[in-house]
């Protein structure tokens, strides 16, 4: 018995909602890179701790996880604050770290950047809403990505780490910081502490697993993943929930670690 177009969008909605639901608990928080931020309380001290847990998120996420701690831990477990107020001697804790293709060189050239904006500016917050339109973050993005490498004599090694869609790029690791950030419910895992930004526009983060269920439940039909199929996903995904479309991230993620897709 074949079901009308309404009842497939009914029935995949209840199906992703129920899925959604399920993943998006405390349970998801341990073994996932968002549990590198969920250690500290003090507002910037989540941002940077999300932001480099979410740079470093390829590979196997005990991997991740363990290496985010670790840069961390060099910056004395207190990111603010080492970020106010470290010297010159202090860098050397860097020496010799690495995570796949990010390395101390790139680690430096971060701490230089968010040095210099927090001792201008309250939160990060503030570098994301450049160009910020209603649509979705694509210009927030861009805007970020520019200004991250507005400095003079920036590595160029470095571009690599942060995505813009200027590139193409789905900017996976970078939707998921804007997720962990921007989305609030009384779930517990993503923070909710900036308010700039709308549910709404989030695009939902596009990994292998992510992009394997959607492929399957044919919310998305172009065959690159890159940025446009990152907003394709997410335009299907806001016929189910327009204000909150991001939060099936937890749904696609969670059935595709499962191997439900395969």
């Amino acid at each position: 018995m074949k079901h009308n177009p309404f009842d497939l969008t009914y029935d995949l909605k209840n199906f992703l909602d129920e899925k959604a639901n399920q993943y998006n608990s405390s349970k998801f928080i341990e073994e996932d890179p968002v549990s590198v931020p969920h250690r500290f309380t003090k507002k910037q001290d989540i941002e940077v701790a999300g932001l480099i847990a979410a740079v470093l998120a390829w590979g196997q996420r005990k991997t991740i996880i363990n290496k985010a701690h670790d840069f961390l831990k060099r910056m004395d477990d207190s990111p603010h604050e080492f970020l106010l107020h470290h010297r010159e001697a202090d860098l050397k804790k860097f020496e010799g770290y690495k995570h796949r293709t990010f390395n101390e060189t790139d680690a430096l050239y971060f701490i230089e950047f968010l040095s210099r904006f927090y001792k201008k500016h309250q939160s990060l917050e503030r570098a994301f809403v450049i160009g910020l339109e209603h649509k979705n973050v694509e210009q927030a993005l861009i805007g970020f990505h520019r200004l991250f490498f507005s400095l003079e004599d920036f590595p160029q090694r470095t571009r690599k780490h942060i995505p813009t869609p200027v590139r193409k790029s789905a900017c996976k690791r970078i939707n998921m910081f804007l997720r962990w950030m921007v989305r609030s419910d009384n779930k517990g895992v993503d923070f909710g502490i900036w308010k700039s930004i709308s549910p709404a526009q989030l695009i939902c983060p596009c990994d292998v697993h992510v992009e394997r269920v959607a492929r399957k439940l044919n919310l998305i039909q172009r065959k690159p993943m890159d940025w446009l199929t990152a907003v394709e996903l997410t335009d299907n995904l806001k016929k189910l929930d327009p204000h909150d479309p991001v939060k099936y991230d937890f749904a696609l993620f969670g059935l595709g670690v499962s191997g439900w897709a395969q």
